[in-house]
């Protein structure tokens, strides 16, 4: 990975305006017209004072809460194209996902845990083990209409734990359903990160074995017809309003419901983390991006 040297001294206020701090940089990248693209839309450098961005999440007014996760640290960046600490310590969270009442679902890896972050910032872990083992480290976090949660759990080795070696044989993909309940889905995967769903469809990316794949969601909640979307794995991922998945890693690659690659954004020199669409009405790709954060106009709306 072509990493930027990143390491940076945060500003101590806890407020930061990026209209008043930063500048508004337009990126030097051949974005190619496409379909989902807005026409002769610049990619935007927002900010790049972190360290490692992650887990991009938008509420019902098209804010986005998103992680810093080396720091610790859960940031908002608001429509107003400001950005704000949300929450430290922040239990070195990763991917997020924000509920119908406002709640942050946070896989919250520092001790292995899935936390629910009320808007107050007070926390309840959801789920820390399975088996009477610790996760290898939830990663990503999605939520159906009906409330069920599911997520990934890769094995990622962190400085900051004791353990150096997982509980757990397998690294798999999980669901929470609204009484509480676990179960295991799916534990065939070298490594699972990004996830989303979109209708009864379910998309999970296996970034170690290089393949996104697609379930059905069933009624009751549980996985079936399991199949490979496409031959590219992904960190994080994200899906508009005409099915269209947004895979990342290389920048930001789009593919159709059938699996074809429709377009591809370059984030030059950076690996990109995850992505989310942002904005009132949806119409923003919200980009994390190593150390920085970047927004880019679309034709197309995000699922609300």
């Amino acid at each position: 990975m072509p990493i930027k040297k990143y390491f940076k001294t945060l500003f101590s206020a806890s407020f930061i305006s990026a209209t008043a701090l930063y500048s508004q940089l337009s990126v030097a990248a051949d974005i190619k017209p496409n379909a989902v693209v807005a026409a002769d839309a610049q990619l935007v450098q927002v900010s790049d004072q972190f360290e490692f961005t992650e887990g991009p999440a938008v509420d019902q007014a098209g804010n986005v809460y998103f992680t810093d996760q080396p720091n610790n640290k859960i940031y908002l960046w608001k429509t107003d194209n400001s950005i704000e600490l949300f929450m430290t310590p922040a239990g070195r969270a990763n991917g997020l996902f924000i509920d119908e009442q406002g709640n942050i679902l946070a896989c919250a890896d520092e001790d292995n845990q899935l936390w629910k972050i009320l808007p107050d910032k007070s926390k309840t872990v959801l789920v820390e083990e399975v088996n009477n083992k610790a996760f290898n480290g939830p990663n990503d976090v999605w939520i159906s209409d009906v409330g069920d949660i599911y997520f990934t759990d890769p094995y990622y080795q962190r400085d900051y734990w004791k353990r150096t070696n997982p509980e757990l044989k397998t690294q798999s993909l999980y669901r929470l359903d609204k009484k509480g309940q676990l179960q295991l889905l799916d534990a065939d995967f070298t490594k699972p990160n990004g996830i989303v769903g979109f209708k009864n469809k379910l998309y999970v990316a296996d970034i170690g074995a290089n393949k996104t794949y697609a379930y059905t969601i069933n009624k009751n909640g549980t996985l079936s017809d399991k199949r490979v979307f496409t031959e590219q794995g992904s960190d994080g991922m994200t899906i508009d309003e005409q099915g269209n998945l947004y895979l990342t890693g290389k920048g930001v690659m789009v593919f159709n419901p059938q699996g074809e690659q429709i377009a591809h954004i370059p984030v030059e020199k950076a690996w990109t983390a995850n992505v989310t669409f942002a904005g009132k009405h949806r119409k923003t790709l919200f980009i994390t991006a190593m150390d920085s954060v970047y927004t880019l106009k679309m034709k197309v709306a995000g699922v609300k």
